[in-house]
């Protein structure tokens, strides 16, 4: 079976290669940007303003290649890539919660981006924490890392 995706709009940011740029959107180093809506999706962002944050869904169009075990930005260790945010994925599909800060028009301002620029857009979904935030969660193998989430920053091992 074979499923296809068209990009609704671009998401622009300040990211244009993989080096040091941030790894999770709430990174110390993720950055504001914008977020542009083919204009014929823009009746669709009807009451989005309402909502501090959204989920975006994205391609990860600089990825071509990927493998089942990943050694993750946070660990030395090899780990399955289910188990862990790696951008190199069998189906390139990302997802980032942004704070959006306002719209206009077909463009949302957004805050903590960590995605490169012009990267295709294939959806947004309201940020709501009593669907998206459990309470009673388990970090696996980032346990131990946790002190290092925000400041970790990318490099070319997944170029």
């Amino acid at each position: 079976m074979e499923i296809i995706y068209s990009p609704i709009g671009t998401i622009h940011s300040p990211f244009h290669d993989l080096t040091s740029m941030p790894i999770q959107p709430s990174s110390d180093s993720s950055a504001p940007g914008t977020v542009e809506l083919l204009p014929e999706f823009t009746p669709g962002l009807q009451d989005l303003d309402g909502f501090s944050h959204i989920i975006l869904i994205y391609h990860l169009h600089r990825s071509d290649h990927y493998s089942l075990t990943v050694i993750p930005f946070l660990d030395s260790k090899p780990h399955g890539i289910f188990a862990t945010r790696a951008p190199n994925r069998p189906n390139q599909i990302g997802i980032s919660v942004t704070r959006l800060l306002r719209i206009e028009n077909n463009i949302l301002f957004v805050d903590n981006l960590d995605v490169l620029d012009d990267t295709p857009l294939l959806d947004i979904k309201p940020y709501v924490p009593e669907f998206d935030a459990p309470t009673e969660i388990r970090l696996g193998w980032l346990e131990k890392v946790k002190p290092y989430i925000h400041t970790t920053r990318s490099d070319n091992r997944f170029g």
